[in-house]
């Protein structure tokens, strides 16, 4: 893919900007860092500091405290950097140590891999309010379907903390500096959240190069319903099907539970035409986009609470502009863009019969229109088969919304991909 992003990599560039967002946001890296050949191995989204569907430690942020995150990469390699993000910090971030690690078991890693991390050559990152900033290479071999633990120690006051709310993976924190420290018995507390880290990559011989898949969407995105630390979502699933058919390329999940295609939301983070630059072009060799969106505006509408704003009545066409917006984009960047259709969802709060016919109306666009290079039918994948408008009761996580573990595989099964 050769888009502006990959452009100005290419030339060395230090600073990158990245509209999207509030504001400009600026990935930072050394010149040298830009050189050298780098693959996605595992992204998330930044959101704003909320409240969210669980307890979190976004709002108040974190003060003398060390952070552990945990997560499964989909690529690869000898060497691996990451990506903190301080986008809706409300001053400075300073991380003064931080480490990279493979995992061993919860929140203890294998002690032989313990690595510093450096920032422009200096173990402490200052990071300006609304940037995001990339480390320097750190010596580490990662197996694709590898966990990895990113640590950081917070020794000041960070104030609310960018996060991202829904993970379905446990994030661990104790008092005290405790980034070297290969064992699980200081970090007595957790949370299902991700705080900062939004990008590892890697690069080496091993590393692909080429075919990142990015699935784009809201909370059956993200893995709403799925089991924690089990990497069960519907991406997972996929990049687990890809390399069982011999074909591994990494797949990335730029999924927010909430999230809208058309309007901002204090909890469920900027719009998805807002926000595709940022969460899905600005990745490195992105071919492929998977996009499932569109549920919540449809939804919202239905039901009046505080957490489900902004909620205007937001018609069919308005969603397909917004889906058109999508395409464009990604066509601009040489990108291949699939649509999804949306689940059913009778039974749903959000269901009524205006609901219902705006998913069937969006559905048969998206399966008809063309506009999309390739569609992918989640609908059918996992409707009830004596009643269309409800998921199958296998598959449904209990809120007739969201599929369970069995519905993400189905959602991972129905996937052509060839057509990716």
């Amino acid at each position: 893919m050769k888009n502006a992003w990959h452009l100005r990599l290419a030339a060395g560039t230090v600073a990158i900007a990245v509209v999207g967002g509030i504001g400009a946001y600026a990935a930072t890296h050394t010149t040298a860092e830009t050189a050298a050949a780098w693959d996605a191995a595992w992204s998330a989204a930044p959101q704003l500091p909320s409240i969210g569907f669980e307890p979190n430690w976004a709002q108040t942020g974190f003060d003398n405290q060390t952070v552990r995150q945990v997560v499964r990469v989909t690529d690869g390699g000898t060497a691996a950097r990451i990506t903190l993000s301080n986008l809706y910090g409300n001053g400075p971030l300073r991380i003064d140590h931080a480490t990279i690690a493979r995992t061993a078991q919860g929140a203890g890693v294998e002690s032989n891999t313990l690595r510093d991390l450096t920032f422009q050559g200096d173990t402490v990152a200052k990071i300006p309010a609304g940037q995001a900033l990339t480390s320097d290479t750190a010596g580490l071999q990662l197996a694709p379907l590898e966990s990895v633990t990113v640590t950081l120690y917070l020794a000041g006051p960070t104030g609310p903390a960018t996060f991202h709310s829904q993970a379905y993976a446990s994030t661990y924190r104790t008092g005290g500096n405790h980034v070297a420290d290969p064992a699980a018995s200081s970090f007595t507390e957790a949370t299902h959240s991700w705080y900062y880290l939004t990008d590892i990559q890697v690069s080496g011989p091993s590393a692909h190069h080429g075919g990142t898949v990015v699935a784009f969407g809201d909370s059956i995105t993200d893995g709403f319903g799925s089991t924690n630390d089990a990497n069960t979502r519907y991406p997972d699933r996929l990049f687990q099907r890809l390399t069982d058919a011999g074909t591994p390329r990494p797949v990335l999940n730029e999924g927010i539970g909430g999230n809208l295609i058309l309007n901002d939301s204090q909890w469920f983070g900027e719009s998805a035409v807002k926000r595709f630059e940022r969460d899905v072009l600005s990745k490195p060799d992105v071919d492929s986009v998977i996009v499932l969106g569109g549920l919540n505006d449809i939804g919202f509408s239905e039901i009046d609470l505080p957490t489900y704003k902004p909620n205007p009545q937001v018609s069919v066409a308005q969603l397909i502009a917004g889906h058109r917006e999508l395409i464009a984009a990604a066509h601009r960047a040489g990108v291949k863009i699939t649509g999804a259709t949306l689940l059913p969802m009778k039974g749903a709060e959000y269901y009524d019969d205006t609901s219902a016919a705006k998913i069937r109306d969006l559905n048969t666009w998206m399966r008809t229109s063309g506009e999309y290079d390739a569609v992918v039918d989640f609908n059918a994948a996992v409707a009830d088969p004596s009643d269309s408008e409800k998921l199958n009761p296998a598959f449904d996580s209990g809120d007739h919304k969201h599929p369970n573990n069995a519905g993400y595989q189905a959602m991972a099964d129905r996937i052509d991909l060839g057509k990716l």
